[in-house]
């Protein structure tokens, strides 16, 4: 049914609508929300998490030679997972590919890659951009200390509270140039409107994406898609919310051990 909120999917709005990666039922409404804005006229460019923006030109490439084929640009535009259980599950992701080929509107890679990630994390942000690169992503300026400890908060969570607290720094450096990135994209293309397709931790206002994005946030939407147990998502991390059953999975920290050597 469509939300009240639906109306800002329209003209050059910056939008943000999250998911928790491997839950279908929120990979369904998020589809059918993005539908019925594409049925009323908008026609926004597509920036996906889900690609790697150093593969945008194997994105336009595979459009030039199949126009009308999703799983070939997928198959172009991505490296197939080495081992089960990593990377994307295209079976998600696809229909908002097609959806993009559909209406001809721009497909954007919005994330960094996983070695210029480890790079970050290993040798800093300067070890990820160049001095000119990190002024233009604003990464060369110190960031508030509320955002700094919030990112390192989640950084834990994430990580099943295993990994050393000083670590944390080094990942909250790469996951901030992954936001900053991702609001530079939509930044250059949001004169015809752009909507992203990332994880809810990109999509807060209060730490992801939107934080990026001062000179423009009277545009910016954030549609946060949760599970009906998440109870650490701060209010007022969206502009709207979705909630969803959660979905069946093994337990995300069995198993999981801190880095050797750190």
């Amino acid at each position: 049914m469509p939300q009240p909120w639906e109306r800002r999917l329209s003209g050059d709005a910056i939008v943000l609508l999250g998911e928790v990666h491997d839950n279908a039922a929120q990979h369904r409404l998020r589809l059918d929300v993005l539908r019925r804005a594409f049925a009323a006229g908008w026609r926004p460019a597509i920036a996906m998490e889900q690609f790697d923006v150093d593969r945008q030109a194997d994105i336009d490439r595979a459009r030039r030679e199949r126009p009308s084929d999703a799983q070939y640009l997928i198959d172009q535009a991505t490296t197939p997972a080495t081992r089960p259980g990593e990377g994307w599950n295209w079976a998600y992701y696809r229909p908002y590919v097609a959806l993009a080929l559909e209406y001809d509107v721009p497909l954007l890679a919005a994330n960094l890659s996983n070695a210029q990630t480890r790079r970050i994390v290993r040798g800093g942000l300067a070890a990820g951009f160049d001095a000119e690169r990190l002024a233009a992503l604003g990464l060369d300026r110190a960031i508030a200390a509320d955002w700094q400890q919030a990112q390192e908060r989640e950084i834990d969570r994430g990580h099943c509270g295993v990994l050393p607290p000083t670590l944390w720094p080094r990942m909250v450096q790469a996951q901030l140039a992954r936001d900053a990135v991702m609001a530079d994209l939509l930044r250059r293309h949001a004169q015809r409107g752009v909507v992203l397709l990332a994880g809810n931790g990109h999509v807060r206002r209060d730490l992801g994406v939107p934080r990026w994005l001062d000179a423009e946030a009277s545009r910016v939407f954030a549609l946060g898609l949760l599970e009906k147990d998440d109870t650490h998502t701060p209010p007022g991390a969206f502009d709207a919310t979705l909630r969803t059953e959660v979905a069946e999975r093994p337990d995300p920290c069995a198993g999981f051990k801190a880095p050797a050597g750190g």
